[in-house]
């Protein structure tokens, strides 16, 4: 089966190296503390929070989905890049074998930054997936950046 690639770019008020060490490098604290009717928890299951670690992700009541894990393949400090792949999932994540996500944040010329995340979601054989497929997994995406930009906003000295 054909992987489906899709790309989604954002542009935020927030420089991209807050951006990057809130939604990435302490994600599994403060979106659980911001997002707790969304996100219940993360947990490490596996590893050092290096590449190589898996981590569990405890969804909240209500939600299609009610829990994936995602191995992280690179942390790329200098360049705010960051990669991983959802490994393990249900309701519509039953579809794939895995879904992997490269993120890069990257300064603009409003002193705000730029979002580019590309994801390749690898269906599982047999199995036909369509961009409308993952539409309200993407929106909870964009939800949740505008939820922890609000709070970097508000709380200007958090993760300066």
């Amino acid at each position: 089966m054909a992987v489906l690639t899709l790309t989604d770019e954002s542009t935020s008020i927030v420089q991209a190296e807050r951006l990057f060490k809130a939604l990435i490098l302490d994600a599994h604290n403060l979106i659980p503390k911001l997002l707790p009717q969304a996100i219940k928890k993360v947990e490490v299951v596996e590893g050092n929070g290096g590449p190589g670690t898996i981590q569990q992700i405890t969804i909240a009541e209500g939600d299609n989905i009610k829990h994936l894990k995602h191995r992280i393949d690179a942390i790329d400090k200098e360049n705010l890049a960051y990669s991983y792949t959802v490994i393990e999932g249900d309701g519509v994540l039953e579809k794939v074998d895995s879904i992997s996500h490269e993120i890069k944040f990257e300064p603009n010329a409003e002193e705000g930054s730029k979002t580019k995340n590309v994801s390749k979601y690898h269906p599982k054989a047999g199995v036909e997936i369509k961009e409308e497929d993952f539409k309200a997994i993407r929106e909870e995406d964009s939800a949740i950046l505008k939820v922890v930009e609000a709070y970097l906003v508000a709380n200007p000295d958090a993760y300066a």
